[in-house]
């Protein structure tokens, strides 16, 4: 784990970001449940990208743009998106803040909170950031905005586009790869050439670089100083960075691509436990702390599940709402 105390976070900070790992881990876990028990019909997993995810949201600021990618559930819950919001999702309920329950499960969208919503072909959400952070720079506002990807996603058109726009017009704008190192099923050695996809921002123009998914700190750091750059006036950064998927692809994916010895071995490198360890050893939180901050955590999701379970369905006639022209042309 990088300094904390150099990158100029406290250890209140530290046990904060704990406290929205554990958040989005738990919740997590508890739509996986959900969907064995054949109450929810789809789940694509967080899990292993939390430290990644709190550490780029840590070094946000209000008014900043997000267009974030399926897996940022703990990005978005600690943008603010309740644990309601987003199991009102998953269950497809009429209240879900995304759309009103029509859209797959984790494609997250919320305007006060400053989400832009997320379409299904993957890369999109690239373009829609940078258009985001053009609109910024045009408004000569103090924001930034910003994207995530799979390394799957950057090898498609809209990666390319949307990073050589952004280079070329010096934009306030982040780009956040991370890396888990499988498309689905298909391994990074079969997906790209290059040793570090951070390399690619040679080619746009801008800073680039590869960070340690795993440690929050060294996330935030990253972040921090790119957000930093973009409001000097110093243009994009492409951060790249290394993760771990701890799950299959979705709840739709059988995982026997991986061996059961590569799947045991991720668990070594579960970032919410290391964040745990290292917090013990610094007795910056002790046992106590963690119990009560994870009992916490739980209940207010068992809450959450309640609610969303009980809320009612978008009828039948909901269906057409916001795709056909409604009314009179005249």
């Amino acid at each position: 784990m990088e300094d904390y105390k150099a990158a100029g976070l406290t250890e209140e900070d530290l046990k904060t970001m704990y406290k929205w790992m554990d958040f989005g881990r738990k919740l997590d876990e508890r739509m996986w449940l959900l969907n064995r028990a054949g109450k929810i019909s789809f789940v694509i997993s967080c899990q292993g990208q939390e430290a990644a995810q709190i550490g780029m949201g840590y070094a946000m600021a209000e008014g900043d743009i997000s267009s974030p990618y399926y897996r940022d559930l703990v990005l978005v819950t600690y943008l603010g998106m309740t644990a309601k919001d987003i199991l009102l999702s998953a269950f497809g309920k009429k209240e879900d803040i995304n759309s009103g329950g029509k859209q797959m499960p984790s494609h997250f969208g919320h305007k006060k909170l400053g989400i832009l919503s997320q379409g299904s072909p993957v890369g999109t959400q690239i373009l829609h950031a940078v258009g985001a952070s053009l609109a910024l720079k045009m408004d000569k506002k103090s924001n930034i905005a910003m994207t995530t990807v799979g390394e799957g996603s950057s090898n498609q058109g809209d990666f390319h586009e949307g990073l050589n726009f952004a280079g070329v017009h010096k934009l306030p704008f982040i780009c956040v790869i991370e890396n888990n190192k499988y498309a689905i099923s298909v391994p990074d050695s079969l997906q790209y050439a290059a040793e570090k996809l951070s390399d690619r921002a040679i080619g746009y123009g801008m800073h680039g670089e590869r960070v340690d998914g795993n440690d929050p700190i060294a996330m935030y750091k990253a972040m921090k100083e790119a957000r930093t750059r973009a409001l000097n006036g110093e243009g994009a950064t492409l951060l790249e960075a290394m993760c771990t998927r701890m799950t299959a692809h979705s709840s739709d994916d059988d995982d026997q691509y991986r061996s059961q010895e590569v799947r045991d071995a991720l668990k070594v490198e579960d970032c919410n436990q290391r964040l745990k360890q290292y917090l013990l050893d610094e007795n910056i939180a002790d046992e106590a702390w963690f119990e009560s901050v994870e009992n916490d955590n739980k209940e207010i999701i068992k809450t959450a599940t309640k609610e969303a379970e009980q809320a009612p369905y978008p009828s039948a006639e909901e269906t057409y709402k916001h795709v056909y022209e409604e009314g009179s042309l005249q």
